[in-house]
């Protein structure tokens, strides 16, 4: 295709210039011939024009074929105001008519024209002869054989022809040079080829359920597919944008940017847990995957909190398989009355806690999670109780976000408290409801959160915890919680407990019904130790 373009071009040219050039070689045999009849026209021609008559050895024929032979004109004609030959290169025509009209000329007009004769084609010029007085006695017709016009165009053709044939061997040689280059380029596939991969690339891209952001050299995003564009919520005009410009500030744009380095990075965006690595290109980009562990992420949870009630059923069931051996050795010893009051003991604890948990939290995931975290966290030592302004109807919109962000918060506390081992350890939970706002704060009597930390604890892959103890987690629990306050437009922040601690408080506005059952009642509830298991050991 090159080398087409390359022959036609030149071609196109060579054409181009040689469609005029005849005619500048006409218009300059024009303008030669011009000259000498201008040259001949002299007030000697026409003083010997008046004073003698013509005839081949006349003065006036021997001036004409003087010029004639000293310029290589094909002739000169001098003729009178009547068209009469005075001169001629035929001697025998001197002394007969012009063979064209001299109308113009003898008018006081010069001519110039391409035009036939008595002697062929020529070039020819006319002007008016003048005496001395100027006035008009007479003309000078001069022809150039138009052969000769031919002839010099004809000489400039090879020459031309070896310049166009020069400028087509430079653009055959550029044409190879950019071939190779091209080839290079595209890893020697054709093409046709090139045109299927890039269909099949659109096809691979939109059709894998993992992300793809592609940015330039310059940081500039120039490769969004479908699923990316899910995951991180970007606008359809992203292409062409920097992560900064197209995210919100955040870890996500961070890692993004490539301000964050490291393999299976995890981040949130928009309530998502993602997991994200980035490849260098060649050409001085990246590619960014995204995978979406949100589902994973909370399966992983779940399994943790399974595996903390299975630890807590466990170490209940040595707790009862005790009592249960006490109450057969109070039986054998023929105490009876005793071993009645440690049953009923024991089953109104166990009943008095479930009981005081539903009947301040009617929501039943809510409050079967508080009684599973209590069971947890009283294995691990550290009674979690209820705060006597914890009061919640059952009219929690999405209750799972509730569970998510309780969850969290808990099981932050839990660490915290667990880990600091204070001389009389505890959380408090309260829930409670501000119209249609629900409100969850968790507080603790741990080591407490730096003022300076107290941003960072809600940054995705931040945690107080080595990377030993968080294997599921890591970082990512009260990024969750901020990320789904901010998606129902509350706030989630960390204040100093007085006496000692965190207090971690979520808003959730317009996460609550709006009607609200009247069996709710507004009487508070001693806050009571709620960690059944905690108190009997």
């Amino acid at each position: 295709m090159q080398l087409a373009i390359t022959t036609g071009v030149t071609i196109l040219a060579t054409g181009l210039f040689l469609a005029p050039f005849g005619s500048q070689l006409d218009d300059q045999a024009m303008r030669r011939a011009l000259a000498i009849a201008q040259t001949a026209a002299e007030p000697d021609v026409a003083r010997d024009l008046v004073a003698t008559e013509p005839s081949a050895s006349g003065p006036v024929q021997q001036e004409a074929e003087r010029i004639r032979g000293a310029t290589g004109a094909l002739y000169v004609v001098v003729m009178d105001t009547h068209g009469v030959r005075w001169s001629h290169t035929n001697p025998a025509a001197i002394g007969y008519h012009v063979s064209t009209d001299p109308g113009r000329v003898l008018a006081g007009n010069e001519v110039m024209e391409i035009d036939t004769g008595t002697l062929g084609r020529s070039a020819r010029a006319k002007v008016p002869l003048r005496d001395d007085r100027g006035e008009i006695v007479g003309a000078v017709s001069v022809g150039i054989a138009y052969g000769s016009v031919r002839d010099q165009l004809f000489g400039a053709v090879p020459g031309m022809l070896l310049y166009a044939g020069a400028a087509l061997a430079v653009g055959v040689l550029a044409a190879l040079l950019v071939s190779r280059s091209v080839r290079r380029r595209t890893h020697g596939v054709a093409f046709a080829d090139i045109s299927a991969l890039l269909d099949e690339r659109e096809a691979m891209l939109h059709g894998v359920r993992e992300g793809v952001v592609a940015c330039d050299r310059r940081g500039r995003i120039r490769l969004v597919n479908d699923e990316a564009r899910r995951l991180l919520n970007l606008e359809a005009d992203a292409t062409g944008h920097t992560p900064d410009e197209a995210l919100p500030p955040g870890r996500t744009a961070d890692v993004l940017a490539g301000r964050v380095d490291g393999a299976d990075l995890l981040t949130v965006s928009g309530g998502r847990v993602l997991v994200a690595n980035r490849m260098p290109t060649r050409d001085g980009g990246t590619v960014v995957t995204l995978r979406d562990r949100t589902e994973l992420e909370l399966l992983g949870r779940e399994l943790d909190s399974t595996q903390g009630l299975l630890d807590a059923l466990r170490a209940q069931g040595h707790e009862h398989a005790n009592r249960l051996h006490t109450l057969l050795g109070l039986i054998e010893i023929g105490r009876h009355d005793r071993a009645a009051q440690l049953i009923a003991d024991v089953a109104h604890t166990h009943r008095a806690s479930a009981e005081q948990i539903a009947e301040r939290i009617r929501d039943p995931l809510l409050s079967a999670l508080l009684v599973g975290k209590s069971a947890v966290a009283a294995e691990l030592g550290v009674p979690l109780r209820l705060s006597p302004a914890a009061l919640l109807a059952d009219r929690v919109v999405d209750p799972r976000d509730l569970v998510t962000v309780l969850g969290n918060l808990i099981d932050n506390a839990v660490d915290a408290v667990a880990g600091h081992r204070p001389s009389d350890p505890f959380i408090e939970v309260e829930l409670r409801a501000e119209g249609t706002t629900a409100v969850l704060r968790v507080a603790d009597n741990g080591p407490g959160i730096p003022p300076e930390m107290r941003e960072r604890v809600f940054t995705e892959g931040w945690s107080t915890k080595p990377p030993d103890h968080r294997p599921h987690g890591r970082g990512i629990g009260l990024a969750l919680v901020r990320r789904l306050a901010e998606r129902y437009g509350g706030t989630a922040g960390v204040t100093a407990r007085t006496g000692g601690g965190a207090v971690l408080t979520v808003v959730l506005p317009e996460a609550l019904a709006a009607d609200v059952p009247a069996d709710i009642a507004d009487d508070s509830v001693p806050a009571d130790q709620l960690a059944a298991s905690g108190e009997s050991r």
